[in-house]
């Protein structure tokens, strides 16, 4: 009982309060694509058994108290309320399968959470796409926690198809640093400006300076209610490997300069001037000092070196622009790419941009604090974050995993990028508003952009 009073006046993380409040409602969709038709039973037994009990947060809403504070009250709860069968039409093609999944993840990414109900849902699809015999989609607010501790959570869910006795295996995602004394001081030298820049830049994205609009940003008001598509593309991670082995980078900095370069090509072939246009990117990082996962009870330990929450910050990267000359080189939007995110990550703007936060949440109360987040988001075209999923195949009870990807829902923006690597391919998911950006040629520009830097790599590596 005294666990439950305690669960009963845990205050909602200040991220949590900006990511649900009255100008920002954001979820999380995560979808795992299945080898063999699902069993109800087994998935609802796995969410009473195992997912509940990961977080109280499961079963807990949001309220606030007499102070105006934002907490989590547990509740009593009915599963069947948050676990949902979606009828389609049978007797179809796979292909109208297909389009009527894509439907309904259109519909379910714009619904709004019940307020007297906890912040999640499952839905089963249990008709075969040309993807599955069957779809799992689940649907989290991002108050519950970030992608780092809601993919912990399902991760905690699953177990590995070969064995289920055996832990599973994440990619290392370390990149090739050079250990040089002058690359050392000069690296201290950067930080230090670089920082005062950063800072700097970040306070004017979230403020004033708005990117151009463009074939990916339409700068509606109400961006963040229009209804989006969601595609894919799959790449090789070891192809990935190839271009981060040769240029000495990391695998999250192969995969943001493909990106970059394909919005760059998506851009000159929709609006050959835009090519040209000022674009920024937000790219999400988990702040905690960590590589892999780490298990549900260590990360709800309040000493935990990763900690349960949301534990990110926004770093705001220039997109490189095409060049005009015959001799461009494709491999310059990866270069770029890790030049940025590398001088971010360490820059000491992400912390100082936590305590500005901190300071507008004291000053204009968390409203004003999620209206900074909602602006600072809007002003900037798109979003990118990466998630890592396990190298060996994966089972949710029993039922083994062909694919699995996630997607953020409810930004202001007109274009969010993810990225989910699992068995030896990274998944890029798209989600573009409908009817603006046309996600069959966004698609395209992508694969053609990853094919130009991964020859570009290995014609480089011939010499």
């Amino acid at each position: 009982m005294n666990d439950f009073e305690e669960d009963i006046t845990m205050p909602v993380s200040p991220m949590g309060q900006y990511f649900k409040s009255s100008v920002l409602s954001v979820s999380i969709i995560s979808v795992l694509e299945f080898e063999s038709p699902l069993d109800d039973s087994q998935a609802m037994a796995l969410i009473k058994d195992v997912f509940l009990p990961i977080n109280t947060r499961f079963s807990s809403i949001m309220i606030e108290d007499k102070n105006g504070i934002k907490r989590w009250k547990q509740v009593e709860m009915n599963i069947n309320e948050h676990v949902k069968f979606p009828i389609f039409p049978t007797d179809t093609s796979l292909k109208f399968y297909d389009e009527y999944l894509d439907e309904y993840m259109t519909k379910i990414s714009m619904e709004t959470f019940p307020q007297d109900k906890p912040l999640w849902e499952m839905h089963m699809i249990k008709y075969p796409t040309c993807n599955a015999a069957g779809t799992v989609i689940f649907k989290l607010h991002h108050s519950l926690g970030d992608g780092y501790s809601l993919m912990g959570a399902l991760f905690a869910c699953l177990q590995r198809a070969d064995d289920c006795s055996l832990p599973m295996n994440f990619p290392s995602s370390r990149a090739v640093e050079s250990k040089g004394i002058s690359s050392k001081l000069s690296q201290a030298v950067s930080l230090i400006f670089g920082s005062v820049f950063d800072f700097g830049w970040s306070l004017l994205k979230g403020n004033v300076i708005e990117d151009d609009q463009t074939p990916l940003r339409s700068g509606y008001e109400d961006v963040e209610l229009r209804p989006i598509t969601i595609s894919n593309v799959t790449v090789s991670l070891d192809s990935i490997k190839e271009v981060k082995d040769k240029l000495k980078v990391s695998t999250n900095d192969v995969l943001v300069g493909i990106v970059f370069l394909g919005i760059r090509l998506y851009m000159e072939k929709m609006d050959n001037k835009s090519s040209k246009a000022e674009t920024t990117a937000l790219v999400l990082l988990n702040t905690r000092n960590i590589r892999g996962y780490k298990s549900v009870k260590d990360m709800l330990d309040t000493n935990s070196e990763a900690p349960w929450g949301n534990r990110l910050a926004f770093l705001h990267i220039p997109i490189p622009k095409l060049s005009n000359t015959s001799s461009w080189n494709p491999l310059e939007f990866v270069l770029k790419a890790s030049k940025f995110i590398k001088r971010q990550r360490f820059s000491l703007a992400v912390p100082l941009m936590g305590l500005f936060l901190d300071l507008v949440k004291k000053i204009k109360g968390p409203e004003g604090a999620a209206r900074y987040v909602y602006k600072t988001l809007k002003n900037s075209s798109l979003t990118i974050s990466h998630m890592i999923g396990p190298v060996e195949q994966v089972a949710l009870a029993n039922n083994s995993i062909k694919s699995l990807y996630f997607m953020n829902v409810g930004l202001p923006q007109s274009l969010a990028i993810t990225i989910t690597s699992y068995m030896g391919y990274s998944r890029v998911s798209i989600g573009a508003e409908k009817g603006f950006i046309d996600g069959h040629q966004f698609k395209s520009c992508l694969e053609n952009s990853f094919e130009v830097i991964l020859k570009a790599a290995r014609h480089a590596h011939c010499h």
